[in-house]
């Protein structure tokens, strides 16, 4: 579990699915990721997912949690996607975060992905990691630049234009 000065990230539970898949059914939330809403069995399939990765890589996706409610605020992390972009992507850790409406416009993507990175730098040193973000999606573009990310190129992905950042391991 990672501490911050309001969250908690910590590996999910499977009393997070509720809240999980109401986070994947959100039209706002998944309007510049997949621009349709999950169903119950493709929110299941992800949720199963979280567990496995962390099985098998030792990282993934954390809950994120804010500590003063205890309300679940979505998921921040790195992960293994097998995306297909190419070899200056796919071997490298893929930052991804995703916030339920409750958790917009506070701060809480960057204070947790920050964290998130500083655990990842520690525990794995990568070279360097990357992510994905579409074009139209200005406030994940202002926050992987805030953390230390730079756009590298555009790619197509799953038949949508998506843009293609690294970060470089810190000095």
């Amino acid at each position: 579990m990672i501490e911050t000065e309001r969250l908690l990230l910590r590996p999910h539970i499977a009393d997070d699915f509720e809240d999980c898949r109401a986070m994947w059914q959100d039209p706002a939330v998944v309007k510049y990721i997949s621009g349709t809403p999950s169903t119950e069995a493709e929110a299941w399939l992800r949720f199963l997912g979280y567990f496995g990765r962390w099985k098998l890589m030792g990282y993934g996706l954390f809950a994120l949690i804010e500590k003063s409610s205890g309300q679940f605020l979505g998921e921040v992390g790195f992960s293994d996607f097998r995306r297909g972009l190419g070899p200056d992507f796919d071997p490298f850790h893929e930052a991804a975060w995703v916030l339920a409406g409750a958790g917009h416009g506070k701060g809480y993507a960057q204070e947790a992905m920050t964290a998130a990175q500083d655990w990842l730098d520690e525990k794995f040193t990568p070279a360097k990691t990357v992510c994905i973000i579409s074009p139209e999606n200005a406030p994940s573009i202002a926050l992987a630049e805030k953390l230390g990310f730079r756009a590298t190129g555009e790619a197509l992905y799953n038949e949508n234009t998506v843009r293609l950042f690294e970060r470089l391991k810190p000095e």
